[in-house]
């Protein structure tokens, strides 16, 4: 029996979600995020399980069989950190990611605390080259 992916979309409010968040300088970057991927990308914001505000969607199915749905990009305002997803693997990933200011990452995480402590130019090519990986590991069936 195969698990049941947790993090899906929802119809919960993505501005009731984010004036939830008890840090007002978090919240207030949580806005501008939205903003600033809705403006970059033209897709709506979305909340993805009760804690992560994706953008777009596509439909993966591992090696394993294992498959479901998950957003493009997205982000979560943290306790520690706001979290921004992206693809594990991306063309100039590496390069961007040591011009894109003070952060912290992972595999597919980048950990910021403030939104002004990164370039947000390099912050939109990072979505740009992430969304274009996955679009291209993970074509939309017609």
């Amino acid at each position: 029996m195969s698990k049941q992916n947790q993090t899906v979309e929802t119809k919960a409010s993505v501005e009731e979600f984010i004036n939830t968040v008890p840090d007002p300088a978090k919240r207030a970057d949580s806005f501008r995020i939205v903003e600033l991927i809705k403006k970059h990308t033209g897709l709506q914001a979305k909340m993805w399980g009760p804690a992560i505000i994706g953008f777009g969607t596509y439909h993966y199915t591992y090696e394993s069989g294992r498959e479901g749905d998950a957003p493009l990009t997205g982000f979560s305002p943290r306790k520690d950190a706001i979290t921004l997803y992206f693809a594990s693997e991306f063309e100039g990933k590496e390069e961007l990611l040591s011009k894109l200011g003070k952060h912290k990452s992972s595999k597919v995480c980048v950990y910021i605390k403030k939104l002004d402590d990164i370039d947000h130019k390099v912050f939109k090519k990072m979505i740009t080259a992430s969304m274009n990986h996955i679009q291209k590991l993970y074509p939309t069936k017609k």
